[in-house]
């Protein structure tokens, strides 16, 4: 599935300060990837991931020092985006263990199926649920029988007073990172409109009908959400 959006609004001058901009807020994704890394840890030593949506490459450096032996495949649309990611993981030593896609999956050369598979903050982009759920079949079609999903995406019931707390919270996270406050008002006006904001519960069973088990929600963080699943067994 394609967005063009998500390739247009990376640029090289977003890319390149991406990083920089949200290191305020570096303890709420640093828990994410503690987790995910909980998560992988059964997988075997020479384990094969896909990335996708793969950003300036957190996740993928992170998990790579964590296991010298696994091997990625990072897939991102924004060329800037991806250009950081490589020269990212030069710096770490880790480069030599990746294999670097410019696009998107349905262009993603065939290959061995993968072990594991992370879509962070990428699948609400998709507005309609049949991309949103033709994506995580994608991911399916590349994983093996029982290989894991991490995924991550902007969910919340947007008609309860709850959301509504948890945007003026949001609001408050932004501006304690810097924005400015023409910044955080785009930020929150996009939700709904240029993101797909829905129930957790429905966003997992999304997951669920895309060739997954059950999706299990282990974390949140205001309005961001997490879940693992593995692959059915077909």
């Amino acid at each position: 599935m394609q967005n063009q959006k998500s390739a247009i609004v990376f640029d090289e001058e977003r890319a390149s300060t991406y990083d920089k901009r949200a290191a305020k807020l570096a303890p709420l994704r640093d828990t994410l990837h503690l987790l995910t890394r909980l998560i992988l840890s059964d997988l075997s030593a020479d384990a094969r991931i896909l990335c996708v949506g793969v950003g300036t490459g957190l996740e993928l450096i992170y998990l790579a020092q964590e296991f010298p032996q696994w091997q990625f495949t990072a897939v991102e649309p924004a060329s800037a985006m991806l250009d950081t990611c490589r020269q990212k993981a030069e710096e770490s030593g880790v480069a030599s263990r990746c294999i670097w896609h410019e696009g998107y999956l349905d262009s993603l050369p065939a290959s061995e199926s993968f072990d594991a598979a992370t879509s962070f903050l990428v699948s609400h982009f998709f507005m309609q649920q049949e991309e949103r759920r033709k994506f995580f079949s994608q991911i399916a079609s590349r994983l093996r029988p029982h290989g894991y999903l991490i995924s991550a995406d902007l969910a919340s019931d947007m008609s309860t007073s709850a959301y509504q707390s948890l945007r003026e919270m949001w609001a408050r996270m932004l501006k304690y990172a810097e924005y400015s406050d023409e910044e955080v008002e785009t930020f929150l006006n996009a939700q709904g409109r240029d993101a797909a904001v829905i129930p957790p519960h429905e966003v997992g069973a999304i997951i669920a009908s895309s060739g997954f088990e059950p999706p299990v929600l282990f974390l949140q963080t205001l309005v961001i959400h997490a879940w693992y699943a593995k692959r059915t067994g077909a």
